[in-house]
């Protein structure tokens, strides 16, 4: 069905950075070369910002001028306000390859480019930061010293420190490691002959789709761990090359793919030595998910959450630790029917034996509290909240970040228990906000930007009054992208209608424009179930970049999409590659609608699930758009893993025609407009066959089309040159298929 209402979109101007007729003249060329050079011009990235444990020191890590992608940590002493690298990665590292396993594991935690220090972690007491760095650990003192903890050839995966800071553990071929901190480790789970079988790490689902990286949790005052072992023996195999510039390497790799076998999960829970083992009782259903573990504040209790596999229903056991024996303390089920459950992290267990919980079950994320078996509701309304940043026990007040005031701008709230109606913004509403708070809730440190302010990080207090600045990154003579200020365009926002009524929020760039002149499209899209690719943040340069070449940078959210409740997300649902299609195909019939819009040269780019809709939006409108990007594409949903793919489409046993009716494979033929193919050659993610089933059929047909393959590279292909490369490259495609500003 067609959209009725796209000629009364309704549209927004951001307060702009400079006005939108302002010359450019002034600007030097912002070329892709420079957005991927460093210093970044976004300016000072810091990550991972975190507190000491007594509050007197912030620490984060904070990347080089010279090399944007390689991280030190650095102490800022609030007493003294001072700052001070800690850790310089690059005196301290060794340079040496990272194992195959530590490689996987930073691509699934979305950290593959970065180099140096990526992680780290306070000792309980406030004495030291543990270290991770080029596959060994280390023990930094705040006086300066420095403790090296192991030095092996092999990579010490999931490190950390026990809760009172004895002890040191770790995952080494296969088992768990524990040993005092400054004296060896030693293995306390079993040598398995099964070289199929692993303790202490996640699987490769739970890694990749759930958010948990790690397979074993240490109890309060380092009482007992619990321990999860896998065996990935049913586990289908994908033999992998990944594919190099001097040379292939051919991988097993075990990929759970729709419909097949998963890991077997199972849960121990042992003392720090690996006595006094015992198994955890996960029920008679050995086809689940354990998305999250938990332990109670006193250590009484291990509290896990049992996910059946079509993630429809979510059990929270109690478990005995003594024992193993669990029993079922409540049931979380999807909201709707033919809808599923989304898994959180927004959850707190407090000390009284009450937890507060986030659940979509009036059709918005809300929090509630459970206690003493019986439910309260804590907020609640037409919007979501999307964080929950901390609880202030003591205090009695919970700490939030949310959409209540915009969905394109979110805040941060807070409210107290005893009138949790009363909430009160503590954040600037002129930008996205985002914080994270102590174990304690004392401060805030908050992250911001808006259209024309890259990020900007601060402390605060419980009122978000600002403390001092961790990251101010003003926009002065000194920042890197000033030179390019005078050329910033400011985006404008805006709505259409979706064919159900549904409001579809846009975005849009626009370069300096001459009257009477129709400009290109380039026509950016994600479309997926998870990311929400519009909001009022800082536009990446990369984006100005694009501007800068004379095309118009367009973005919107299509149903499906998060944060904006059960009934926006659920169309999707075993319907992929359908609804997203049409709401897409409803933002080019938009752009066709704008006089300063060519209406023959609206080009569309994505990558991941977006080169998948690339694919399905050439192959459902031919003619509609004048070219398309396609950036490591799933294009058959039965080539992709269990635990994301049969959230959404069930399983291809249970619905074939669904499956079918997804695939980017049968339709290739329909492809008439120039299409671009992209991907890495050692992709591990959405693995290469997924490109050379299409390339396959289209070749079959003999549909004509382009490629650019990434000799090896996995399913994220960037860096300083090979960046600058695959863009130079899309838009000499465009220019090759006339996709070009106007003379």
């Amino acid at each position: 069905m067609r959209l009725s209402l796209l000629s009364t979109a309704a549209v927004f101007l951001a307060a702009p950075a400079v006005a939108q007729d302002r010359p450019m003249t002034a600007a030097p060329e912002l070329t892709f070369e420079r957005v991927f050079a460093s210093p970044g011009l976004d300016g000072p990235s810091p990550r991972q910002a975190k507190l000491s444990p007594d509050g007197r020191f912030l620490t984060l890590l904070r990347n080089r001028e010279s090399d944007r992608e390689r991280y030190d940590l650095w102490g800022y002493d609030r007493t003294s306000g001072e700052w001070r690298m800690l850790v310089d990665s690059e005196a301290l590292g060794t340079g040496r390859e990272l194992s195959e396993d530590e490689k996987m594991q930073r691509e699934r935690a979305r950290v593959g480019s970065l180099k140096g220090i990526i992680d780290y972690q306070w000792a309980s007491d406030g004495s030291g930061v543990l270290v991770p760095l080029d596959g060994d650990l280390y023990l930094a003192r705040l006086d300066g010293s420095t403790l090296r903890l192991t030095d092996t050839e092999e990579s010490e995966l999931n490190p950390a420190l026990s809760e009172t800071g004895e002890y040191v553990s770790f995952v080494r071929d296969r088992q768990l490691w524990v040993g005092a901190v400054g004296s060896e480790a030693a293995p306390v789970t079993p040598q398995e002959d099964n070289e199929n079988v692993r303790w202490g790490e996640a699987e490769f689902v739970a890694q990749e789709e759930m958010g948990r990286l790690t397979g074993y949790w240490w109890s309060p005052q380092d009482r007992r761990i619990a321990v999860e072992r896998f065996d990935e023996s049913e586990v289908g195999v994908v033999t992998r090359a990944a594919i190099g510039a001097t040379g292939t390497k051919v991988y097993d790799q075990r990929y759970p793919v729709a419909g097949s076998a998963n890991a077997l999960v199972e849960l121990f829970v042992m003392d720090p030595d690996g006595g006094n083992r015992v198994q955890v009782d996960l029920g008679d259903e050995t086809d689940i998910y354990i998305p999250r573990v938990d332990w109670a504040p006193d250590g009484s209790a291990l509290y896990v959450q049992r996910q059946n596999r079509d993630q429809t229903v979510l059990d929270m056991l109690r478990v005995d630790p003594a024992t193993g024996a669990s029993e079922v303390l409540f049931t979380e089920r999807a909201a709707v029917e033919d809808y599923w459950i989304n898994l959180s992290d927004n959850y707190q267990w407090l000390d009284d034996g009450s937890l507060i919980w986030w659940s979509e079950r009036d059709g918005f994320g809300h929090l509630y509290r459970y206690a003493d078996g019986e439910w309260s509701q804590l907020t609640s309304g037409d919007w979501m909240v999307t964080k929950l940043v901390g609880v202030d026990q003591a205090a009695g007040r919970v700490y939030f970040q949310g959409t209540m005031d915009d969905v394109l701008a979110q805040q941060v709230y807070g409210f107290d228990l005893e009138n949790p109606a009363a909430i009160e913004r503590l954040t600037d509403p002129a930008f996205v906000n985002s914080a994270s708070m102590d174990s304690k809730a004392q401060t805030l440190l908050v992250s911001r930007s808006k259209p024309d302010q890259p990020t900007q990080s601060y402390i605060a207090d419980t009122s978000g009054q600002r403390l001092t600045w961790i990251e101010e990154n003003a926009l002065g003579a000194e920042h890197p992208y000033a030179p390019f200020l005078a050329g910033h365009r400011a985006p404008e926002f805006g709505t259409i209608e979706a064919e159900d009524g549904s409001t579809l929020h846009w975005k849009m760039i626009r370069p300096e424009m001459e009257p009477g002149k129709r400009y290109p499209v380039y026509y950016y899209h994600y479309s997926g179930p998870g990311p929400q690719v519009v909001q009022r943040n800082w536009s990446a340069p990369l984006e100005q970049a694009i501007v800068d070449l004379g095309y118009i940078y367009f973005a919107l959210d299509n149903r499906g999409s998060a944060n904006r409740g059960v009934a926006f997300e659920q169309p999707i649902y075993r319907g992929m590659g359908g609804v997203e299609v049409r709401d897409q195909k409803a933002g080019a019939q938009f752009l066709k609608t704008l006089p300063f819009v060519d209406p023959d040269k609206i080009a569309i780019d994505g990558w991941s699930y977006g080169g998948y809709m690339t694919l399905k939006q050439l192959q459902a409108d031919p003619g509609l758009y004048a070219a398309g990007i396609a950036g490591a594409p799933v294009t058959r949903w039965e080539l992709y893993d269990t635990h994301y793919t049969e959230r959404y489409m069930g399983t291809p046993q249970d619905d074939a025609a669904a499956y079918a009716a997804a695939s980017a494979i049968p339709n290739a033929a329909n492809i008439v407009d120039p299409l671009l193919l992209i991907h890495g050659m050692a992709d591990d993610n959405v693995v290469f066959e997924n490109a050379t089933e299409v390339i396959a059929a289209m070749q079959e047909a003999n549909v004509p089309f382009q490629m650019m393959l990434y000799p090896g590279y996995t399913h994220r292909v960037s860096g300083e040159q090979i960046s600058p490369h695959r863009y130079n490259t899309v838009f000499r495609f465009l220019e090759h298929h006339g996709v070009t500003p106007p003379e």
